[in-house]
């Protein structure tokens, strides 16, 4: 059996469909489990700008478990901080798809909170996450500007509190992400690889590349599409973490891969540079949350700033300095007041 399957197809349900029915899926399931969907709803973006998982994805997980006989299925999720769940699950179709299947919409900044042990942390997990029998993880293959990759392995930190996914950049983002799963165990995954933003997680700058891929292992995943992007396992510090710590094996040339529809496999290759790289240079980030370092990054792209460095992150907290972007930096001589600011007034700002 293929430790990958990937399906080339511009019909998302169909293409979704055939890969899971091509994959080791069928032979996990029982008609009794409870099954929890974890898609990537980081924000309030339709799934065609990049940042967010298409519906019609997890339309075909849906279709697929439902054929085995699989009929309790809810889709769990928490937006990053800033934004609503509800209303991303609206504004990117999932309302409808909920109407459509009976299928829950379950929104994690709402549920119970359990503190698990592990090793040196005490993360804070939405128990919905821990309770499932079966987690099948849909993230988007995309691009973050502070971590290079997001896919499988940091799909999981919609899974926790507001408060632990700020606790996350405090503590540097990749040593958290791998333990955390260690913590939450993910079954399956299919990887939305439709139209992911390869420069940026917030979205914007969409590449087609009408990809659906699935397998058992999340590491495996995200280490091949590192290599997807070019990079090397080595550049995503989560990745070779996670193999430390047992959380499955590394992308080589012994894993099988089974490709569909190769005939309709889009012309991308190489590392894609990302605006998050190139306008990083004007940033000193200490601990930044996503959403506040993506609007500044954001907000840096549609300006041509180039003064002082702007600092941004939970690291400046009682700190003073020139110019700061978020609540985090009020004791700056001048800084964006927000958490997080919109990227909209960080543009008033700089200009």
């Amino acid at each position: 059996m293929p430790d990958i399957t990937i399906n080339y197809s511009s019909d998302i349900i169909g293409g979704t469909l055939e890969a899971l029915r091509e994959s080791t899926l069928g032979g996990l399931l029982k008609p009794s489990i409870n099954v929890a969907l974890k898609p990537n709803m980081v924000l309030a973006k339709p799934p065609s700008e990049g940042a967010t998982t298409h519906a019609e994805v997890v339309e075909g997980v849906i279709i697929f478990l439902k054929e085995q006989g699989v009929s309790s299925i809810d889709i769990i999720e928490s937006a990053w901080i800033g934004d609503d769940t509800k209303r991303v699950y609206k504004v990117c179709g999932y309302e409808e798809l909920s109407k459509k299947y009976g299928v829950k919409l379950h929104d994690l900044k709402d549920d119970k909170i359990r503190k698990v042990q592990i090793d040196e942390y005490n993360f804070e997990v939405c128990e919905r996450a821990l309770n499932t029998d079966f987690l099948i993880n849909i993230p988007v293959l995309k691009a973050h500007c502070q971590t290079r990759l997001t896919c499988c392995l940091k799909n999981l930190k919609g899974c926790i509190s507001d408060k632990e996914k700020r606790a996350f950049h405090t503590m540097g983002l990749h040593r958290p992400i791998a333990y955390l799963n260690r913590v939450i165990k993910t079954h399956f995954c299919v990887i939305d690889g439709v139209c992911g933003d390869l420069s940026f997680e917030e979205g914007g700058n969409p590449v087609t590349r009408n990809m659906i891929l699935c397998g058992q292992d999340p590491l495996l995943l995200d280490s091949y599409c590192a290599a997807l992007l070019g990079y090397s396992a080595e550049d995503i510090g989560y990745i070779p973490i996670a193999a430390d710590i047992g959380i499955g094996r590394l992308y080589d040339s012994d894993t099988v891969i089974n490709e569909l529809n190769t005939d309709k496999k889009p012309a991308v290759s190489g590392r894609v540079r990302g605006i998050a790289e190139r306008l990083a240079v004007h940033v000193d980030e200490d601990g930044a949350c996503s959403a506040c370092f993506s609007a500044l990054i954001n907000a840096l792209n549609r300006t041509d700033y180039s003064g002082a460095k702007i600092s941004v992150g939970q690291g400046f907290r009682g700190k003073s300095g020139e110019i700061g972007c978020g609540n985090c930096t009020s004791g700056f001589a001048e800084y964006i007041k927000g958490c997080p600011p919109t990227a909209s007034d960080i543009v008033k700002f700089l200009r």
